[in-house]
């Protein structure tokens, strides 16, 4: 008899799994595929509280992000505290950055900006906002080796290749058979239609979104980035900069002058993991919008603005995949109690790596 099952051993459900153990619960985490290869591992690998506005969501990417450091540090999972700069190459972009009033944040002048970052092109920089906060991962290397660390250290069951059916408390049916459990947990990403179609579907504002991304072959000998990167695209998109009263000034010019990259919501961003290679991207289509295929117009878009605020010593594109993730239109994630003795967890967006941690600890608490 487990005290909680957790169906999903994506990010979202290896923290909730964590905060559980660490309470004393006895916890069970069910995977259907042979090992975790949903949007926790198609992503920049960016622990990003930058993006998230001042408020109750800063504070959760916060917390999230000092229960991150503890992970990693434990399970000696390789990170780098790189921090990330905004670059500035308007007037307009550079308005707003100066304007945002976060902790951690220094505008720069250009010059500041070489020391940070290897690779900024120099011509139109205005300067750039740094920010000390953001770490990178590689997010293949943690999801995949974070259940052996919850292993051992917090003596978490996994059962992957193993599709979770039903659930009649305390019974758990599955695909390997029967299971008990006091309580179910389903952080199951993207997937509407398995497991509580009817509490998922009538939630009208879940919307699912498809990412395009790319990373490049490993850098030439010792070459590493520094910061991760943004640029003018990314202040449209982050609702951390919707309070800057120059915003709605620049996104009118963006709206005027980038407007495919609109259509296919395109802003570009920048990582460098741990083996040298640059994780670029990315596109958000949504809903009926997405197609299977992959769109070449996405990728020669987002390398033809990469251009224009970076010069890497090889841009060679080693690798091209897709991402899916739900997202809810208003709010920053979404929880439902379909059951008394259930709980779903999911809409977190583009970041449920950066707010997974914090996230489900309250979730935990809230459970008791």
């Amino acid at each position: 008899m487990f005290d909680v099952a957790i169906v999903g051993a994506g990010v979202l459900g290896l923290a909730h799994a964590y905060h559980l153990a660490r309470a004393g619960k006895k916890v069970a985490v069910f995977e259907r595929s042979r090992k975790a290869e949903g949007a926790s591992i198609r992503n920049f690998g960016m622990l990003w509280p930058i993006g998230q506005p001042l408020g109750e969501r800063y504070e959760t990417a916060l917390r999230s992000r000092e229960h991150w450091l503890h992970v990693l540090t434990e399970a000696k999972i390789w990170h780098e505290q790189t921090g990330s700069l905004h670059l500035a190459y308007a007037d307009d972009e550079a308005a707003v950055l100066q304007e945002i009033d976060f902790p951690s944040t220094q505008w720069l002048e250009p010059t500041q900006v070489h020391e940070k970052a290897k690779g900024i092109r120099c011509e139109n920089l205005r300067g750039g906002l740094w920010s000390t906060t953001e770490i990178c991962v590689d997010p293949r290397e943690v999801i995949a080796s974070l259940p052996a660390f919850l292993t051992e250290r917090y003596g978490v069951t996994f059962h992957f290749g193993t599709t979770v059916f039903g659930y009649e408390h305390p019974h758990l049916g599955t695909s390997s058979g029967m299971f008990d459990a006091a309580q179910l947990i389903v952080c199951s990403g993207h997937e509407l239609t398995t497991l509580y179609p009817e509490a998922l579907t009538a939630e009208k504002d879940l919307t699912v979104c498809k990412l395009q991304m790319m990373r490049t072959s490993p850098q030439p000998g010792s070459w590493r980035l520094g910061p991760m990167l943004a640029a003018g695209l990314t202040l449209a998109h982050y609702e951390s900069f919707k309070s800057c009263p120059s915003l709605p000034a620049l996104k009118a010019r963006l709206h005027r002058e980038f407007a495919e990259y609109e259509r296919y919501g395109i802003h570009v961003l920048v990582s460098q993991n741990g083996h040298g290679e640059l994780t670029l991207g990315d596109s958000h289509e949504y809903d009926d919008e997405i197609s299977i295929f992959n769109n070449e117009q996405i990728d020669r878009l987002v390398l033809k603005y990469l251009a224009t605020f970076l010069e890497a010593p090889d841009c060679q594109i080693a690798s091209r995949w897709h991402g899916f993730y739900l997202k809810h239109k208003t709010q920053p994630w979404w929880i439902a109690h379909p059951d008394e003795h259930v709980t779903l967890v999911t809409g977190v967006g583009g970041a449920g790596m950066t707010l997974s941690f914090g996230l489900a600890e309250d979730v935990v608490e809230e459970l008791g």
